[in-house]
C-alpha cells in the first residue's frame, strides 16, 4: 500500500515559482491547497492546469487564515506570496513591507495557533547585496540594497527568532535567477509587467516588444555585460519538495542558496535566445542600473550535500528552449 502523504498549504501557488512547486508536490504525492490573492497569479493555472484547490485570499487576512488551518489538516506551509519588483519596492516600500513582512508574520502566527511548525520560505540572493566573493555562499555578508531585498531579509530574521522562541522549523531558499518553464509545457513565466531578461528576450522574438534593453555594457566581464546565475524553475521546485521532506523528517532550520554555480552574460542569454527562436532580437544599449552587480553567481553545494539536490536542467539552451515552448503557447497568437 502506498504511503498517504500530508497536505501542504502553498501561498502564492498561482504564480510562477509557486505553481511549479505545486506541480512538483503533486507529482511527489502530496495534497495541495493554494492560497493566492491573484494580484499577480493566474486562476486558470491552478484550476484548469494543476486542478488544485484554490482559496482566493490574502495572508494579511487573519480570519481567513484561522479558518483555513482550523478546517483542514495542514502539515506544513510553502510560502511564495510576495511582491518581487525591485524597482517598484524603492518607490512603494510600504506596499512591500506590508505584503512581504506583515503578511508573513500574520501567516506564521496563524500557523503557531494551529500547531503547524514546518515552513518553507521563498527568499532571494538579493539579501547579499553586492558580491564580496564569487561564487557566493550562505555565509556571505547580508547587505540588502532595496526594500524588496530588505523585506526578505527581515523574514529570515523572524524565522530565526521564531525557531528559538516557538520551535518553528523552517527552510529558506535564496534563489538566484529563476528561469525556464515546465518541460511539459503546462506552466511558465507570465508576469505583468515583465522584468526578467529571458522572457523579455522571448517576447521580443515574438514581436510582442520592439526591442530589448541592455543595461550597461562596460562591466568588468568578458563581454562588458552583467553575468547572472540562471536556475531552471523545475529544479527550484524540486528543491522545495526536498526541503519540505527534510523538515518533515525532523530537520533543523536551515538556509540554502539555489543556483547553478555558473553564470551567463546578458549578451550570451540574448544570443542563445536567438539560436533557440531562430529570430533576431533587437537590442538597445543603455546605462547601468543603480545597484546592479557585475557578477552574481551562487554556490549551491550546501543544498546538494544536505538535501541531495541535483539540478537536472543547468544548460542555458535547455532553459531557454523550455521557456520558448511556453511563450509560444501563451503569447504566440
Amino acid at each position: 500500500m502506498s504511503e498517504i502523504k500530508p497536505t501542504i498549504l502553498v501561498t502564492g501557488g498561482a504564480g510562477y515559482i509557486g505553481s511549479h512547486a505545486v506541480l512538483s508536490l503533486q507529482r511527489a504525492g502530496y495534497g495541495v491547497i493554494v492560497l493566492d490573492n491573484l494580484s499577480y497569479g493566474h486562476r486558470e493555472i491552478v484550476k484548469d492546469v494543476l486542478e488544485a484547490e484554490l482559496i482566493v485570499g490574502d495572508t494579511n487576512d487573519s480570519t481567513l487564515l484561522q479558518a483555513i488551518f482550523s478546517e483542514r489538516d495542514i502539515a506544513a506551509v510553502m510560502h511564495f506570496a510576495a511582491f518581487i519588483a525591485v524597482g517598484e519596492s524603492v518607490v512603494e516600500p510600504a506596499k512591500y513591507y506590508y505584503n512581504n513582512v506583515s503578511g508573513t508574520l500574520n501567516l506564521l502566527e496563524a500557523m503557531l495557533e494551529a500547531g503547524v511548525k514546518k515552513f518553507v520560505f521563498s527568499s532571494t540572493c538579493a539579501i547579499y547585496g553586492l558580491p564580496q566573493e564569487v561564487p557566493m555562499t550562505e555565509n556571505h555578508p547580508r547587505d540588502p540594497l532595496s526594500p524588496y531585498a530588505a523585506s526578505k531579509n527581515m523574514v529570515e530574521q523572524i524565522l530565526n527568532d521564531f525557531d528559538r522562541a516557538y520551535g518553528l522549523k523552517s527552510v529558506a531558499f535564496r534563489y538566484f535567477n529563476a528561469s525556464g518553464a515546465d518541460p511539459g509545457g503546462r506552466l511558465g513565466e507570465d508576469h505583468n509587467p515583465e522584468t526578467h531578461l529571458i522572457p523579455l528576450a522571448l517576447l521580443t522574438a515574438l514581436k510582442k516588444r520592439s526591442f530589448l534593453s541592455i543595461f550597461g555594457t562596460d562591466y568588468d566581464t568578458h563581454d562588458g555585460t552583467a553575468i547572472r546565475d540562471y536556475i531552471h524553475v523545475n529544479d527550484l521546485a524540486m528543491a522545495h519538495v526536498l526541503g519540505l521532506e527534510y523538515l518533515l523528517q525532523g530537520g533543523e532550520s536551515e538556509v540554502f542558496n539555489l543556483g547553478n554555480g555558473n553564470g551567463f552574460s546578458v549578451r550570451e542569454v540574448i544570443e542563445t535566445a536567438e539560436q533557440v527562436t531562430g529570430s533576431s532580437i533587437a537590442v538597445i544599449e543603455t546605462e547601468r542600473r543603480p545597484g546592479d552587480a557585475p557578477v552574481l553567481i551562487g554556490s549551491s553545494e550546501k543544498a546538494r550535500k544536505l538535501l541531495g539536490w541535483n539540478p537536472q536542467y543547468s544548460d542555458l539552451y535547455t532553459i531557454i528552449s523550455h521557456a520558448w515552448q511556453w511563450h509560444q503557447q501563451r503569447h504566440g497568437s
